[in-house]
């Protein structure tokens, strides 16, 4: 058997599993469940309301507080509309790449956790470590909150986090958090002739989009270029809208969708009462005209920032199973920020370059699995 035979048939199995978030994952945890039964070790599973979705916690080692966490999310994004030269959902192997949805974010993290399970059992752990595998990462990290509840109620209290997500095993100190927001709006119909007798959704939504850019142009004057993120500053953007039903009929209706990405130590809560007092202004407004419009704000996720931790305990055992010494701060959004809004020391640190995630061809190359496997090496025995 190769060094890597083992993680490769794993990964095989894993991402044959379409777990598109808007499709169930029971199935691949019910996989993962009966891979780990099979090895002496006893899962929890827990679903969301619906009982479509399913996450998954175990602990290795003994019961006691102190451990650390290995948390990953088994959902993946959409394949629709993309140019792949490989089948998605079979496990491709081509000169050291191995091509697949989800190899890289992050099913290629997941395989290497579970392959190394016969050496945690193997190894004299002083410390437990907790297999922490979610649902529903892609569509706004709903899975957390309830991942998180199962693993305070059933286990010791870890110490540390690390979360798998592709940074090719550089550790990540710190991320955006992110806000969605829909954006609804109520006017009045009225022929366009007589625009005086309506009040128009879509008026309303430009001012609100006009803020947007107003913001973000604020932001970028004032960024610290040193912060470490790529843009330096907070973004905002409107990624859709839709309003009106004919040119000569003054629009009673428009919906806009909001994409909110803050650099802590900025906070959603601030974010959110400046978004919702400039609505509540625009629709007193409107109201003065029609006393039935208005402007709602639902629909809203808030996926907390990551801050670099002072003196995190996370942090420095990433690198001192990595080697690696450098700072990096990254735009996009991981479980990591809800971990450590709960009290967990965490880092981003896994397999695969986040260039590749959700792009057509996704891949994780071999050379990666092989650092993953000596990274958990070490962490096993950092352990006992």
């Amino acid at each position: 058997m190769s060094d890597l035979q083992a993680t490769v048939e794993i990964l095989e199995r894993l991402i044959a599993f379409e777990t598109v978030s808007d499709r169930s994952n029971k199935d691949v945890i019910a996989y993962v469940a009966n891979y780990l039964e099979a090895l002496g070790v006893t899962s929890h599973v827990f679903a969301d309301d619906t009982g479509q979705k399913h996450g998954l916690i175990a602990q290795i080692g003994p019961d006691v507080a102190g451990g650390v966490v290995l948390s990953g999310h088994t959902d993946v994004v959409p394949v629709d509309g993309q140019d792949w030269q490989t089948d998605p959902w079979t496990l491709t192997e081509q000169d050291g790449r191995y091509f697949g949805r989800g190899t890289c974010d992050m099913k290629g993290f997941l395989a290497l956790v579970l392959a190394a399970v016969p050496q945690m059992l193997a190894a004299p752990l002083q410390r437990p470590i907790q297999l922490a595998f979610s649902f529903d990462e892609e569509i706004g990290c709903t899975g957390t909150a309830p991942l998180l509840a199962e693993l305070q109620a059933r286990f010791a209290r870890a110490d540390r986090v690390i979360v798998g997500e592709p940074t090719e095993w550089r550790v990540v100190t710190g991320h955006k958090g992110g806000i969605g927001i829909t954006t609804q709006i109520t006017g009045k119909a009225a022929h366009s002739s007589m625009p005086h007798l309506g009040v128009s959704a879509i008026s309303a939504a430009a001012k609100l989009v006009a803020w947007h850019e107003a913001q973000m142009a604020t932001c970028e004057s004032s960024s610290d270029q040193a912060s470490g993120f790529t843009p330096p500053h907070s973004t905002l953007q409107v990624g859709t809208i839709q309003g009106g039903s004919a040119m000569n009929i003054v629009p009673d209706a428009c919906r806009i969708e909001t994409d909110i990405r803050f650099v802590p130590p900025e906070t959603a809560e601030d974010w959110l009462t400046r978004y919702r007092t400039l609505a509540e202004e625009i629709a007193r407004d409107m109201q003065r005209s029609h006393a039935e419009a208005d402007i709602t704000l639902c629909d809203i996720e808030v996926i907390p920032a990551m801050m670099p931790e002072t003196d995190g305990a996370a942090e420095q055992l990433a690198r001192q199973l990595t080697g690696d010494n450098s700072d990096n701060c990254v735009s996009y959004q991981t479980e990591a920020g809800h971990f450590q809004s709960a009290g967990y020391s965490t880092v981003v640190c896994g397999p695969g370059n986040i260039a590749q995630a959700h792009q057509p061809d996704e891949y994780v190359t071999a050379d990666q699995l092989r650092k993953g496997q000596s990274f958990l090496a070490k962490l096993i025995e950092s352990l006992c």
